[in-house]
């Protein structure tokens, strides 16, 4: 085989279709839009679930169940790596995590992570430990206390 023999496959090039040629080409005239309406016109867009002013079918259907998505704790997230910033022996509390700026906001409460590798050994109050900060703080001689 040369390069000069070279074809593409069977089917897998098509010619650009040219709409609004005539007659014979099969989308003359009104290039496939149909006759009259929004939709035969140019720039014509519209919403996903529109209806065409009809009242769309997710407002049409009653609304069923309860979420708890208004309720629900969220908590600012703190890292192992990130309390290796603290001395030996020092108390880590919401406070002075906020005043270092280590959390932006407290949110519903301050919840430790055991992403990283502490080296230091420390006394942190928090209101949630993940299991692996725990036994990590712990581990160290440090003290986990849960507000």
């Amino acid at each position: 085989m040369k390069l000069h023999e070279l074809k593409p496959n069977e089917g897998s090039r098509h010619r650009r279709k040219i709409v609004g040629r005539g007659v014979g080409t099969g989308i003359g005239k009104t290039s496939g839009r149909g006759e009259n309406g929004q939709k035969s016109r140019s720039g014509y867009s519209h919403k996903a679930g529109f209806e065409g002013g009809q009242l769309p079918l997710y407002r049409r259907l009653p609304k069923r169940g309860f979420t708890n998505a208004r309720f629900k704790t969220e908590y600012a997230v703190i890292n192992m790596s990130d309390l290796n910033k603290f001395e030996d022996g020092a108390v880590v509390t919401p406070e002075i995590l906020k005043e270092m700026g280590l959390v932006k906001n407290q949110l519903d409460g301050i919840k430790v992570l055991g992403n990283g590798t502490l080296e230091k050994k420390v006394t942190v109050k928090a209101h949630k430990f993940s299991g692996v900060a725990k036994e990590q703080i712990e581990k160290l001689g440090g003290k986990v206390e849960v507000i």
